[in-house]
């Protein structure tokens, strides 16, 4: 039988990290497929955490509740970033 008395580490491997632009990119073209404003609608979402503003369709709803939505605020400030040239 194993010592009960030491702290004990546990390490998990949750797999491949998804990452934010992926998610957006997904999100994004199930929302124009659904026919809703992609803009609007990750805008609702990001504000508030209700993640009803994302379609359920091709899984968008599911992956974006993988990713914080600060790393998507981030992904999004640094296209902007890089698209205006500031960098």
């Amino acid at each position: 039988m194993k010592e009960l008395t030491n702290t004990q580490f546990f390490r998990l491997d949750s797999g491949q990290q998804i990452q934010a632009k992926e998610v957006l990119d997904t999100v994004y073209h199930a929302l124009v497929e659904k026919g809703y404003n992609p803009v609007n609608q990750i805008v609702g979402y990001v504000m508030s955490g209700d993640p009803t503003y994302i379609t359920s369709h091709n899984g968008a709803r599911s992956l974006v509740m993988k990713v914080e939505r600060d790393e998507l605020v981030e992904e999004m400030l640094k296209v902007y970033i890089a698209h205006q040239q500031w960098s």
